[in-house]
């Protein structure tokens, strides 16, 4: 899946959440489970994918991105909740 996509990731259910952008998402959530990008998400061990959303363009999915990040923590957990409320790790569905 090479394309622009904004995600969400986590450190568990309703725990730390991290608010990204990207053009390949497979090869990204990977490098953030293992750990290999330094910063919030190695800090906070935000490593399972629990929220993505597919743009065309990546100009739209850093507005998208910049949207979320400026909303507030209840309107993500809404987001994660209506395509993923068991939490589940969604790294393994990408193609």
């Amino acid at each position: 899946m090479k394309q622009p996509c904004v995600y969400i990731m986590a450190n568990k259910h309703d725990g730390t959440l991290y608010t990204g952008v990207t053009a390949n998402l497979p090869r990204h959530a990977f490098e953030h489970r293992q750990g290999a990008i330094e910063g919030f998400t190695k800090r906070y061990a935000c490593k399972s994918l629990v929220w993505y959303e597919p743009h065309e363009r990546i100009d739209e999915a850093i507005a998208r991105e910049k949207q979320i990040k400026g909303g507030s923590r209840a309107r993500k957990l809404a987001l994660i909740e209506s395509l993923n409320p068991d939490w589940k790790d969604l790294y393994e569905t990408l193609a």
